[in-house]
């Protein structure tokens, strides 16, 4: 390779990479030779970087000697063209510059061992790895699926006393500058002596301190960060913590699971019906029991109305206080079953639930169908793929029902009129809450 070729590759190549915080661009000099390294830290063995690359030029201090020493490793090469070198660097090799010669060696690092298995968002037929609590380790995780150089990693420390380590990944062809340059001054301005978590981070950039629904998705699925970096999204790598931050999201972007890209289009889009079908069962079915038992019998079939009304003839109270004494035992067990040991906690929640169920029966404290709609509201709500939306409609049920108990009917509409006027007034990084319609690259 001519020196004037040589020069304009080395730099092509920092164009291209350098603007990113993991790329490692430094020169070493030992007499007469000189070497210039270019590789991406979170993708190359820092062990294997140490030991076969930068102490045998320390120790030979020959160029002949150390280039043949490279080349004698598996996978060793040399390199001219700028596509295929930034291919490499992108696999995890490290590009070593000799005058008018360039090396690549292979030192890809491998994370398979410390990785887990995603046990918050899993999937059947997807990828099975997660996030780590090592920062260096998820942005391997996340470089290793989007082998592209237009991927930059801009690191920012916050907190005073934490001294953690908050990694921004987006595609500099896609985002949006805007929204990138909204979120630098976000993260510059967050004063905070400590941070530990994704979700911390999520109330920090938050503007409106009094919000019901997510603006930003929490993950802890690499899969899902790749397709939404190939989205145009921006994503925050929280060192210490097993998540990481999307932004911006919108609302139907909480209602699709992984799955749904990895199967047939159409079971796709039916299990997302699915979803969206749960979201509605869970927040209208205790109201409308609280209608149909209170104001307007007349809704339903005769002989549907008879089975309530017997159903609830020991029952000694307003069908309200019903309804709201089983959402509280329901959300009870619910929170049971999240805070108690893994080793106990199913056992304990599911012969709680029966137990209670079948007492508060016996016992004339509610009806047999309150048991099955506070059966329904809950599986409708497990349906949700995404805590923080599922927690978000938690809450929502609350309001319709208290609606409901004093205005009927007409109460349960105003209050969903209501909950659509309110996801309506949000904006995310100034893209509407409810967008129905996105453009989306296949990943």
């Amino acid at each position: 390779m001519r020196k004037s070729d040589s020069e304009q590759l080395k730099r092509i190549l920092s164009e291209e990479l350098a603007q990113s915080d993991d790329v490692e661009d430094r020169e070493m000099k030992s007499g007469e030779l000189t070497a210039r390294l270019l590789y991406i830290k979170t993708l190359c063995d820092p062990q294997k970087v140490q030991r076969f690359v930068i102490v045998p030029f320390w120790d030979l201090q020959n160029r002949e000697q150390y280039e043949n020493f490279l080349l004698s490793f598996p996978g060793s090469q040399r390199g001219d063209r700028v596509d295929a070198i930034t291919e490499k660097l992108l696999q995890g090799f490290l590009a070593v510059f000799l005058g008018d010669e360039l090396i690549l060696f292979e030192a890809t690092l491998n994370n398979n061992s410390n990785t887990k298995e995603a046990n918050v968002e899993t999937a059947v037929q997807g990828p099975q790895d997660a996030y780590t609590e090592k920062i260096e380790t998820n942005l391997n995780l996340v470089r290793a699926r989007y082998q592209t150089p237009t991927l930059r990693v801009e690191m920012f420390v916050i907190g005073t006393i934490s001294k953690t380590k908050i990694a921004l990944l987006y595609d500099q062809d896609l985002v949006n500058p805007k929204q990138l340059e909204d979120l630098r001054k976000r993260l510059q301005n967050i004063r905070i002596e400590v941070l530990q978590a994704a979700g911390q981070l999520e109330k920090l950039i938050e503007h409106r301190t009094i919000r019901l629904f997510p603006t930003m998705m929490i993950t802890e699925r690499p899969d899902r960060t790749v397709h939404n970096l190939a989205n145009g999204k921006l994503v925050l790598l929280t060192d210490k913590a097993l998540y990481a931050l999307i932004v911006p999201t919108i609302f139907s972007d909480f209602f699709s699971a992984m799955d749904d890209m990895y199967m047939q289009n159409m079971v796709g889009r039916f299990l997302q019906t699915l979803r969206y079908i749960g979201l509605v069962l869970t927040l209208i079915m205790p109201s409308l029991y609280i209608i149909i038992t209170s104001f307007n019998p007349e809704f339903v079939r005769v002989q549907l109305t008879f089975s309530i009304a017997s159903s609830r003839a020991a029952v000694p109270y307003p069908s309200y206080l019903e309804v709201i004494f089983m959402l509280l035992m329901m959300e009870f067990l619910t929170e049971a079953s999240i805070r108690l040991p893994r080793a106990i906690g199913p056992t304990a929640t599911t012969v709680g639930g029966l137990i209670l169920g079948q007492a508060a029966t016996q016992a004339g404290l509610v009806s047999d169908i309150m048991i099955i709609i506070i059966s329904v509201v809950a599986i409708s709500n497990f349906v949700i793929p995404v805590n923080a939306m599922s927690f978000a409609i938690r809450v929502c049920k609350y309001p319709l029902v208290l609606l409901s108990t004093l205005f009927g009917f007409f109460g349960l509409i105003v209050g969903l009129m209501g909950l659509v006027f309110y996801l309506s007034s949000h904006r995310t990084f100034e893209v509407p809450y409810v967008k129905m319609f996105r453009k989306e690259r296949k990943p």
